[in-house]
């Protein structure tokens, strides 16, 4: 299969997604594996760390239309870097993200960031970024709308504790941006975006699954099952998804009228509150 910047950022979609579901050690399907390889047995697979070192050299081909993707490769593996608690691993492949194109200052004020802060070398890297202020913007929108998602999973996680009813609901998502963005970094964050709301959803979605087959069981072996309250919990969940829909669809991010798109350097290190 011949790489494009369209497959390249799906593939870093897809280890994004097995990252936030199963952690560092996660493994997802090597890319360009044959399908008969199936056929044959286990498709072969590789850990994250492995999957974002080949987006870097298969981003590295595209040349210019490919740098940004090189810039998400090196992000992705310093986050997990400084995860692991690899600071100067870490700071390595921060600094390659920025050399690349990477500009995410908001980024760069998360927790796990900020113990990073003192260090002249961070300094340095996040003093070579640039952002215009319409992108800052749409920065700001990203991450607000990941840890907005993520509360929306925990109040449906809780809503649907002891529903008796066979339904699944789907967790509503606020639509991505559109705008041509001033700098390419930004597309780096829509995938994160993208990822978090796909993680998030499989794993509400495989709860849900959990508890549908469960009370289908209970209504096949137990005359006990209470149909009318399936019912009325059917009625509710609706109900709440739908609240949930008009919630996600009012979160649209809107352009700020008059935002600036001249590039100026990122706000002072520190002076961002990363969203709650």
């Amino acid at each position: 299969m011949v790489d494009t910047a369209n497959s390249l950022a799906t593939r870093v979609h897809e280890l994004l997604v097995a990252l936030l579901t199963g952690g560092a050690d996660a493994r997802v399907p090597g890319q360009g594996a044959s399908p008969a390889r199936g056929f044959l047995g286990a498709p072969p697979s590789v850990d994250v760390t492995t999957g974002f070192h080949d987006v870097v050299a298969r981003a590295t081909t595209l040349g210019p239309e490919g740098t940004w993707l090189v810039a998400a490769g090196h992000a992705g593996l310093g986050v997990l870097a400084i995860a692991r608690g690899q600071a100067d691993q870490g700071l390595f492949h921060l600094d390659a993200a920025v050399t690349a194109g990477y500009n995410d200052c908001v980024t760069f004020h998360a927790a796990s960031i900020r113990p990073l802060h003192h260090d002249p070398r961070f300094r340095a890297l996040y003093q070579r970024m640039r952002i215009t202020a319409a992108d800052l913007d749409e920065l700001f929108w990203l991450h607000q709308e990941m840890q907005l998602m993520s509360q929306d999973a925990k109040r449906a996680m809780i809503d649907n504790l002891g529903r008796l009813d066979t339904g699944v609901s789907l967790l509503p998502q606020a639509p991505m941006p559109t705008r041509e963005p001033n700098t390419p970094g930004v597309l780096i964050t829509r995938i994160d975006l993208a990822a978090t709301q796909t993680a998030l959803r499989q794993t509400a979605l495989k709860l849900d699954f959990q508890r549908s087959s469960g009370n289908t069981s209970l209504s096949l072996i137990d005359d006990s099952w209470d149909y009318s309250r399936a019912r009325h919990d059917a009625w509710h969940a609706d109900e709440l998804d739908s609240r949930r829909l008009r919630a996600a669809e009012a979160r649209a991010f809107v352009e700020r009228p008059g935002a600036g798109t001249t590039l100026t350097p990122c706000p002072p290190l520190g002076s961002i509150t990363y969203p709650a």
